[in-house]
């Protein structure tokens, strides 16, 4: 009986040993609250999150800077927002640039299988699915002509 007792409290332990060691990517977080993965570039080397009240911080080794379709995007180093089931709000460090300035986007709605973006009294709209995998910085989802160097200064105005 005492083995039995034994072998269970070393099964319960190992289980939480295990389920602490595993921490979600911030891509795994987004999935979590029912948003894309896509709405981060490739490359978040950490993140931090306080599930009680939603504070959510991602952090790049730099300020990546991409286009998707016809806009201009940039993340800074650090990205904080709040994080709830199918938003992101009060974001800091993302901007999509209009005509010749840089506004920020303050925040990312889901809505079944759209996307808005809110950047000041503007908003657009995209299907989710266009967010399924994450952009790279420097090329977006068009990276075949990226320079192996990562330059790719000749190829987006900044």
């Amino acid at each position: 009986m005492n083995t039995r007792c034994s072998m269970i409290l070393l099964c319960i332990l190992a289980y939480a040993y295990v389920s602490v060691s595993e921490k979600l990517s911030a891509y795994d977080v987004l999935e979590k609250y029912g948003l894309p993965v896509g709405l981060l570039p490739k490359g978040v080397t950490e993140y931090e999150l306080n599930e009680k009240n939603g504070h959510f911080t991602a952090y790049l080794e730099q300020t990546c800077y991409f286009s998707v379709q016809s806009y201009d995007l940039k993340y800074k180093s650090t990205i904080k927002g709040m994080i709830s089931k199918g938003k992101l709000s009060k974001l800091k460090g993302v901007s999509v640039k209009i005509e010749v300035l840089w506004i920020p986007i303050s925040e990312v709605t889901r809505d079944g299988d759209d996307l808005k973006f809110s950047a000041g009294v503007a908003s657009a709209g995209f299907s989710a699915d266009s967010f399924s995998e994450s952009p790279q910085c420097g090329c977006g989802f068009d990276c075949e002509n990226f320079n192996q160097n990562g330059d790719v200064s000749s190829s987006l105005q900044i």
